[in-house]
């Protein structure tokens, strides 16, 4: 494993790529506000996946979320730079950098620009329900290996629903998820275990969470992907 030194002026994630070796799992989402349910979420990953790194990826936007109530990118990441320690978990704005719309576009990018780097997507299982809807999906299950964790009440519908029956035979079991990441995709896992409830919307109509009136919410046009 070779990991950068951290610099104060960006997140550790340059914009063009570099050289590191290493297993680096992608949580991105809208993070509207981030909260202790993706740190969990990140360092499980780092413990089952034997990853070296988590990126907490904060989207420009979301095509299947509503603008309303949606904060500024940079607000956003705030409260994600505010849960992490800025070299395991990292928070980062590295798609609105890229200037990617999707995130099967995203994660190509990524790729091609961290050639040395070996990727796993990170998702609840709301997010493989919902995962038919997002642009190019089954290219996206071709490209990077995924990690499922369980979310209470949406997890027979992941792994009944559409794309869960069309990745079905590409899954592993949980005892080899450690082995994800060095895995050439189409392989997934869903990893059973404690589920956490707390959801950014109920964080926002609890008042935990005030969106800044400073800034326009982003535009669809500039939204790089559909994740969750």
């Amino acid at each position: 494993m070779t990991l950068p030194q951290p610099r104060a002026e960006y997140d550790g994630v340059p914009t063009w790529g570099d050289a590191r070796r290493c297993r680096i799992g992608l949580l991105g989402g809208s993070f509207n506000p981030a909260h202790a349910g993706h740190l969990a979420i990140a360092r499980r990953a780092l413990v089952q996946l034997r990853l070296d790194q988590v990126w907490l990826m904060v989207s420009p936007g979301n095509p299947l979320k509503p603008r309303r109530g949606m904060a500024p990118l940079a607000q956003r990441l705030q409260t994600a730079r505010q849960l992490v320690d800025g070299r395991r978990v990292i928070a980062t704005d590295i798609e609105a950098r890229i200037g990617t719309r999707y995130t099967v576009d995203t994660l190509r990018c990524l790729k091609a620009r961290f050639k040395n780097a070996h990727f796993v997507w990170l998702t609840g299982a709301d997010g493989l329900v919902t995962l038919p809807r997002w642009k190019g999906w089954r290219g996206l299950v071709h490209t990077v290996a995924m990690a499922v964790f369980p979310r209470p009440g949406q997890n027979f519908a992941a792994l009944n629903g559409a794309a869960g029956h069309y990745m079905a035979r590409w899954r592993l079991p949980a005892c080899q998820a450690g082995c994800l990441a060095m895995r050439r995709p189409p392989v997934w896992a869903f990893l059973p275990g404690a589920q956490n409830s707390i959801s950014a919307t109920a964080i926002r109509r609890q008042g935990g969470f005030s969106v800044s009136v400073d800034h326009a919410p982003p535009t669809a046009s500039r939204n790089s992907g559909e994740s969750s």
